[in-house]
C-alpha cells in the first residue's frame, strides 16, 4: 500500500484565475443583494431614528499678565513681600479653570440647561430650546432632593383657560396647575408663564436633571484645543443635539471664565485697597504723635543742634584715648626691655627697633650691640685676658648701665604723662556726661518719625496704583471668534452611514463565503480536483441525486444523471484506447479512497449505461469484505459469488453469475460469502482464471472494489484492470486524501487512472447549469442506491 502524506500537493501547478475567484462569489449574488438591502435598510432606519448631533466652536486668546506684576492689582502685596509668586501666568492653570466643574455649574444655572423641554415628534422626542410654548420659572429649587430622586420628568398638557394637567411620568401622579400661579413639584416651587406667540399650546415634556450631573456631562463634552505647543490661542468645541444650545454654552463658558477672572482681580484689588487705607489711618495717627512729641521735647530741654556739640566732645575724647594707648604701649615696651636686660648674660644682644620713641636709648642699644659683635669676633682668635677684650667689656658694662638708667627714666616720664592724660580724659568725659541724657530719647523720637514718614508715602503710592488697576481691569480671554455652528450634522452623516451599510452588506456574505472557502477541506467541484492533481485525467461528473429522484438510469432516460454517465462513457474511450484488451472484454475497476464515496452507485449506473447501448456487461463484486451487489439480483438467485468460486474449485462460474434486475444485457457476479482472507483470495491463481473466463463472455467487466486506502484488496487486483475509475465524492472526500491517489499513481500501483467526481451539486456541474440546457427526467420507479 501507498502511504498518505500529511501535506497536500501544492496548487501552484495550475494558475488560479481572478475571474474564477470572483465567480466563487458571484454565484451567491442573491445573498449579497439581500444583505445589502438589509444593511442599507438598517442604516436608513438608524439615520431616521437617531438624534442628530451638531458641533459649535469658538476661538479665544488667553491674555498674559506682566511678568513682574508691575502695575497689576497684585503688585502692592508682592512689593510688601506677602504673596510673592502668586501672579505667575500659566496656561495650564487657565485651561484647568476652563475645565472646572465650578465654572460649568455656573453655566448650567445661568442657561437653565438642567431643565429641558421636549415635544413629541413623528418618530422621536424633539428638544425645544429657547422658543418654548411656555416657560417654567423656578422660584425655589432643591438640587439635593432632585439628586436623591434621580431626576424628574413631567408632562404638561394644556386643558383650557390657562390650566394645565401636570403628570409625573415616574409615578404617574397628576394634578392641575394654572399659568401664572406658583405650584409645588417634589423638589421645587415653580410658575408657568405662557408664550403669547403660540395660539395653540402643545403637550410638553419637561425633564429636570441634577445641576452637578449636567455640569459634569457638559464639562466632559467641551473640548479645549490648543493652537500650538506654546500658543495661548484656544479653540473651544462642543457637540450637542441642539446647535443653538451648544453655541450658547460655549459663549456663556467664555463669559463665566472672564467674569471669574475679573472677580478674582477685583476681589484682590478691593482687599488691597481696604488694607492700605486701614494702614494709612494708623500710620498717620502715629506720625502726628511722634512729631508732636519731638516738638515738646526740644522746647522742654532748650535744645538746638545736639549732634554738633556731641560730635566735638566725642572727637576730643577719642584723641585722648589714642594718646593713652600710645603711652601705655611705650611703658610696656620699656618694661619688657628692662626685664630682658636683667635676665640676659653679658654676651647677649639687646632687642632693637621695638618702636621705643626715646631716640637716645635706641642709639645706646645699637652701640651696645655693635660692641658685642666686635668682642665676639676678637674672642674667636684670642681669650678674655686680651687687653682689647678687657677694655670692650668695661665699655659694655658702662653702656648697659646707661641703657638701664635711660629706660627707667623714660618709664617714670611716661607714668607722669599717663596720669595727666587720664585727668584730661576724665574732664572731657564729664563734659559729655553733662550733655542732657534726653539726647538718646531725642534720637529715638527722630528715628520713629523717619520710619513712619517713609511707610506713609509708600502706602499712598500703592493706593494710587491699586485704584488705577481696579479702574482698567481687562477680560482674561479675548474672543477671536464667537461660538459658531455650520449647521451641518456631524453625526450621523447619512452618506457615511449608507456607504458603511453597503460595505457591511457586501462584507458579511463575502467574509462568510471566504471563510467557508478557506476552511473547507472537502472536494467540491471539478476545479478542486484539477488544482490538487493535474497528472490524472478527469473523466466525468455525476450529479447529486435527491431522495425523490431515481438513483439508477432508466431505458431512454434523459435525466441529468443519465447524461452525466453517457458523458463518462464517452470520456472513458480515451483511457480504454490505451488499454491492451482488444479481442476480450475491457476490465474497468471502480474504486475510491474510503467507504461511502459512491463506488457501487457508479458501478451499477455505468453498467446500465453500457447495457442500454446493447453491450454485454458484467458487474463483479470485488469488495469481499462488504458485499453490496446481491440486492440487485433477483430474490431467488444464487447468493454464492467470487469468494466462493475462488475457494471452491468444484463450483462452476456460470452457476454463480445471474441476471440483474435492470437489464437483460447486464449480469451481476456478487462478492459472495465474506472470507477470513480476502487479500489472499484475490491474489490467487483462481482469481486470474475467473477474470480470463469472464473476459471471453462480456464486452465490459465492471469491478466494484474495496476502498483503496483502507485495505490492500484493490492493489491485489490492479494487474487485471484496463482502466481504473477513481470515485471522489463532492462535499465528502477530504482534499488531503487526493495525495494518496497521486502517490499511488506515481508509484505505479494504480495505473491508467481517471477521476470521477460523484454527488456534484447542480450549481457546480459541468456546463449544463451554466448555459441552461435541461434534460427530461424519467418517470419510472427504481431501486435507490447510496450515492
Amino acid at each position: 500500500m501507498v502511504s498518505i502524506k500529511n501535506t497536500s500537493k501544492s496548487s501552484g501547478s495550475k494558475k488560479v484565475s481572478l475571474r474564477d475567484e470572483i465567480g466563487k462569489f458571484l454565484k451567491y449574488w442573491p445573498w449579497f443583494l439581500i444583505c445589502v438591502m438589509v444593511t442599507v435598510g438598517a442604516g436608513y432606519t438608524y439615520i431616521r431614528y437617531t438624534t442628530p448631533i451638531y458641533s459649535a466652536s469658538a476661538t479665544i486668546i488667553i491674555n498674559e499678565e506682566n511678568a513682574n506684576g508691575s502695575g497689576s492689582e497684585m503688585s502692592a502685596y508682592e512689593n510688601l513681600g506677602f504673596i510673592s509668586g502668586l501672579s505667575t501666568n500659566s496656561l495650564e492653570k487657565e485651561l484647568a479653570i476652563l475645565r472646572s466643574r465650578r465654572l460649568m455649574k455656573d453655566v448650567v444655572k445661568t442657561l437653565n440647561i438642567h431643565i429641558r423641554y421636549f415635544m413629541e415628534g413623528n418618530i422621536r422626542e424633539i428638544e425645544v430650546y429657547k422658543n418654548h410654548p411656555f416657560n417654567l420659572k423656578v422660584l425655589k429649587f432643591d438640587d439635593d432632593k432632585l439628586k436623591s430622586l434621580g431626576g424628574a420628568k413631567y408632562a404638561f398638557r394644556p386643558i383650557k383657560d390657562s390650566y394645565f394637567s401636570v403628570r409625573n411620568l415616574k409615578n404617574e401622579k397628576s394634578f392641575i396647575a394654572k399659568a401664572g400661579v406658583p405650584f409645588s413639584l417634589d423638589f421645587a416651587e415653580v410658575v408657568l408663564v405662557t408664550n403669547s406667540n403660540f395660539k395653540e399650546l402643545p403637550e410638553i415634556t419637561i425633564k429636570f436633571s441634577n445641576i452637578e450631573k449636567e455640569a459634569i456631562k457638559y464639562r466632559n463634552k467641551v473640548q479645549l484645543i490648543q493652537g500650538g505647543k506654546s500658543s495661548n490661542v484656544i479653540e473651544l468645541a462642543l457637540q450637542d443635539p441642539v446647535k443653538q444650545k451648544a453655541k450658547e454654552i460655549i459663549d456663556q463658558l467664555i463669559y463665566e471664565f472672564n467674569r471669574d477672572a475679573i472677580d478674582d482681580k477685583n476681589l484682590i484689588a478691593r482687599n488691597t485697597a481696604s488694607f492700605i487705607n486701614d494702614r494709612l489711618d494708623i500710620i498717620n495717627a502715629e506720625l502726628e504723635s511722634v512729631e508732636t512729641g519731638k516738638e515738646e521735647f526740644k522746647e522742654d530741654n532748650r535744645l538746638t543742634d545736639i549732634n554738633a556739640e556731641s560730635q566735638m566732645f566725642i572727637q576730643n575724647a577719642s584723641e585722648y584715648n589714642r594718646k593713652l594707648q600710645e603711652v601705655g604701649t611705650q611703658m610696656e615696651l620699656s618694661q619688657a626691655v628692662l626685664e630682658y636686660i636683667s635676665s640676659s648674660s653679658g654676651s647677649d644682644l639687646l632687642p632693637a627697633n621695638l618702636g621705643i620713641q626715646e631716640g637716645g636709648i635706641n642709639q645706646q642699644i645699637n652701640e651696645y650691640n655693635d660692641l658685642i659683635l666686635e668682642r665676639n669676633r676678637i674672642l674667636v682668635s684670642s681669650t678674655n685676658e686680651n687687653p682689647v677684650v678687657v677694655r670692650l667689656n668695661n665699655t659694655l658694662r658702662q653702656i648697659k648701665g646707661n641703657i638701664v638708667q635711660g629706660l627707667q627714666g623714660m618709664r617714670t616720664n611716661l607714668q607722669i604723662s599717663q596720669g595727666e592724660m587720664k585727668r584730661q580724659a576724665y574732664s572731657i568725659g564729664s563734659r559729655i556726661m553733662a550733655v542732657p541724657s534726653q539726647e538718646r530719647e531725642y534720637r529715638g523720637i527722630e528715628r520713629q518719625q523717619n520710619i513712619k514718614e517713609a511707610l506713609y508715602l509708600f502706602l499712598l503710592q500703592k493706593r494710587e496704583e491699586n485704584s488705577l488697576a481696579l479702574a482698567i481691569t481687562a477680560p482674561k480671554a479675548k474672543i477671536v471668534d464667537q461660538a459658531y455652528s455650520a449647521g451641518n450634522r456631524i453625526y450621523p452623516v447619512p452618506r457615511n452611514i449608507l456607504l458603511g451599510s453597503i460595505i457591511l452588506g457586501l462584507f458579511v456574505p463575502f467574509s462568510i463565503i471566504y471563510l467557508k472557502d478557506i476552511l473547507d477541506n472537502k472536494v467540491r467541484n471539478r476545479k478542486d480536483l484539477e488544482l490538487l492533481e493535474s497528472n490524472i485525467p478527469f473523466v466525468g461528473e455525476i450529479p447529486k441525486v435527491r431522495a425523490k429522484e431515481h438513483f439508477t438510469i432508466q431505458q431512454n432516460d434523459r435525466s441529468v444523471l443519465a447524461e452525466s454517465f453517457r458523458i463518462l462513457v464517452t470520456n472513458m474511450q480515451f483511457l480504454l484506447s490505451k488499454a491492451a484488451y482488444k479481442d476480450k472484454g475491457a476490465v474497468i475497476f471502480v474504486t475510491s479512497t474510503i467507504k461511502g464515496e459512491g463506488k457501487t452507485f457508479t458501478s451499477i449506473n455505468l453498467g446500465i449505461t453500457y447495457a442500454n447501448k446493447g453491450k454485454k456487461v458484467l458487474i463483479l463484486g470485488g469488495d469481499l469484505r462488504s458485499p453490496k451487489l446481491q440486492p440487485f439480483k433477483p430474490k431467488d438467485s444464487q447468493k454464492l459469488g467470487v469468494s466462493d468460486y475462488i475457494s471452491n474449485e468444484k463450483l462452476d462460474l456460470k452457476d454463480l453469475i445471474g441476471n440483474s434486475i435492470f437489464s437483460e444485457h447486464l449480469d451481476i457476479l456478487s462478492s459472495g460469502s465474506i472470507p477470513p482472507n480476502p487479500s489472499e483470495l484475490l491474489g490467487s491463481k483462481r482469481m486470474e482464471v475467473l477474470i480470463s473466463e469472464i473476459q471471453l463472455k462480456y464486452d465490459y467487466i465492471i469491478v466494484d472494489t474495496a476502498p483503496a486506502m483502507l485495505v490492500a484488496d484493490t492493489f491485489s487486483l490492479n494487474k487485471y484492470a484496463d482502466v481504473i475509475l477513481y470515485v471522489v465524492r463532492a462535499g465528502f472526500t477530504n482534499k488531503n486524501l487526493i495525495e494518496f491517489v497521486s502517490d499511488a499513481n506515481e508509484a505505479g500501483t494504480l495505473d491508467n487512472l481517471g477521476f470521477v467526481l460523484n454527488n456534484v451539486d447542480i450549481t457546480n456541474l459541468g456546463y449544463g447549469n451554466k448555459y441552461g440546457y435541461g434534460y427530461g427526467d424519467g418517470n419510472k420507479k427504481n431501486i435507490k442506491i447510496k450515492s
